[in-house]
């Protein structure tokens, strides 16, 4: 299954916060075996985000969603949710029993808005202050706060997601081809591509330096240690001149 975040919030458009999500994730995931497939970014615009979580629930992936998830009018990601699906909000009872319990009387009549959720939904515990986010199939909605979202996120992946983690993460190589135009490479490419079904191979030339080439293999260690074999084959049959960068 493939993984992508949503980041929610204007503030990351504005430039106003930078996001730390996305750097965590990859090495979260990345610790586990797993990668990040995409990454969206949305401020608080609900016809938007409405649109962007319909795709993302159409796709079948796992999502992790940060941010939107608090009790000011600016936070939609609930709703939205629920409009993205075609379901209605409720007030989730357990939910409602955290925050009661967190808040007493002070619970109401504003703070309880954080127990409203689209029907359907689990909840994810919070280790910091308590109030949940939530789980709609393989969506996952989490707080913007990094203390939060972090655990938070951790705590799905390890009980919902175990079964997916690989003891061997994938391996990258890396090689740096001189003298050589991507045109050029095309076809030994496009040979090692379809050689090694799921393996990821990048092709960057370099801005500073004319006609080098950098390029990449990632994959589980026998199909990438395999393509890199392939290339290297590839290229003296050419005659280009190459070294190893990783």
């Amino acid at each position: 299954m493939n993984i992508g975040l949503v980041l929610i919030g204007d503030e990351l458009l504005s430039g106003k916060r930078q996001d730390k999500h996305f750097a965590h994730m990859r090495e979260v995931l990345a610790a586990r075996g797993l990668d990040i497939a995409w990454v969206r970014i949305v401020g608080d615009e609900r016809e938007r985000l409405t649109r962007t979580l319909r795709e993302t629930f159409a796709s079948g992936d796992i999502v992790f969603s940060f941010g939107g998830i608090g009790g000011t009018p600016d936070d939609l990601t609930r709703e939205c949710a629920a409009a993205a699906l075609g379901r209605p909000i409720e007030r989730h009872p357990e939910a409602v029993a955290i925050l009661e319990e967190r808040f007493g009387a002070h619970a109401y009549p504003l703070r309880i808005r954080m127990a409203e959720l689209p029907a359907g939904a689990t909840l994810i515990p919070n280790p910091i202050n308590r109030i949940p986010g939530f789980s709609l199939g393989d969506h996952h909605f989490v707080p913007g706060f990094p203390n939060m979202a972090w655990p938070m996120a951790e705590q799905v992946l390890d009980t919902r997601y175990a079964h997916l983690f690989d003891a061997t993460p994938p391996q990258e190589h890396r090689l740096c081809v001189d003298g050589a135009q991507e045109s050029q490479l095309i076809p030994l490419m496009e040979a090692v591509l379809a050689e090694h079904p799921g393996l990821k191979l990048s092709s960057l030339p370099n801005t500073e330096q004319r006609n080098q080439i950098e390029l990449g293999v990632r994959g589980r260690a026998a199909q990438a240690r395999s393509a890199l074999d392939q290339l290297q084959n590839g290229l003296d049959t050419l005659g280009l001149r190459w070294r190893r960068l990783d």
